[in-house]
């Protein structure tokens, strides 16, 4: 990696290792340029197109390759790999690279590492309170205050997980697909009830964690959503106020931000208002810092709301 100076712009290539799939990154000049998804068995087209990407940044002064996971056993050979192939120094999240993101958790507690990046992300762009949804293999739900503390939350089976459970638990219960329910509010055979069971108890238990969140905080924050099911199961959900499907990575981005650039570098916005809708969501007319100011009392960690 060259020389940071405080004009400097970080290009990068950011991996995103999960329980089931990787996903990737391609920022140029901060910018996202695209992502893509592998299955997590496909190390060899993973690493091949991290190399395609990194080849992409030649022309730029500032890159980086950055891995962040959940799943050390993915992780490992795939850093090792990129490592092999790029003669690059791979950095690794949670370890050469920390979360720009403060805590207040049980001192014991160490939360995935994904669920501090999509805090650090969103509170990079929104500097106000927010609850985030991130619907993948598990379902978890996070609470950030106003002062970009991350405060934890709740974790429950993903929709597949339960589907899974279901079919391997009993001797009866067939192997489903997850789909949005259609028709009648009741299903009508097997198939139809399991998905309707795990698709409305998922929202379910999202509406009624939000809506505890928002009585503690005292105020209804912004709901932002991640995840590989969460446009299937909360697309047409009033909750939701916008789903960010590479809000991982733009905390894989934050990260990196604040750990290879100059303190002043970075620390200035990422993006304008006007800007941040390129990243496929109107964040340019979310005023959300003025609607969710409520003052939420003391939540015992020294941080007021």
């Amino acid at each position: 990696m060259s020389h940071a100076t405080p004009n400097s712009a970080l290009s990068l290539v950011a991996l995103q290792v999960g329980n089931t799939r990787t996903k990737l990154g391609l920022f140029k000049d901060g910018a996202l340029e695209r992502s893509v998804r592998f299955e997590n068995e496909a190390l060899a087209p993973i690493v091949e197109e991290a190399t395609r990407m990194w080849a992409e940044l030649d022309d730029c002064e500032l890159t980086a390759i950055v891995v962040a996971s959940v799943n050390e056993q993915v992780a490992a050979p795939l850093r090792e790999m990129l490592g092999d192939q790029l003669g690059e120094e791979i950095y690794r999240i949670g370890d050469s690279m920390p979360v720009p993101i403060g805590t207040c958790l049980d001192p014991s507690t160490t939360p995935g590492t994904d669920r501090l990046l999509n805090a650090a992300a969103a509170f990079e762009l929104l500097q106000s309170a927010c609850i985030l949804v991130d619907c993948g293999t598990c379902v978890t739900v996070d609470f950030v205050d106003g002062e970009g503390v991350f405060h934890g939350g709740a974790i429950a089976p993903g929709a597949r997980m339960q589907l899974d459970a279901m079919h391997h638990g009993t001797s009866q219960l067939p192997a489903v697909t997850l789909a949005r329910p259609v028709g009648d509010p009741w299903g009508s055979n097997t198939q139809d009830a399991m998905i309707r069971g795990v698709y409305h108890g998922i929202r379910g238990l999202v509406w009624r964690l939000v809506e505890q969140y928002a009585e503690r905080f005292g105020g209804f924050p912004p709901v932002i959503a991640t995840g590989g099911d969460t446009e299937l199961i909360f697309g047409d959900d009033e909750l939701i106020d916008r789903i960010v499907p590479d809000l991982t990575l733009l905390g894989i981005r934050a990260a990196a931000r604040a750990a290879l650039l100059p303190d002043d570098a970075a620390n200035a916005p990422t993006a304008s208002r006007a800007e941040l809708g390129a990243l496929g969501t109107d964040w340019a007319n979310f005023d959300d810092a003025d609607d969710a100011s409520g003052d939420g009392g003391d939540c015992g960690c020294g941080h007021k709301h």
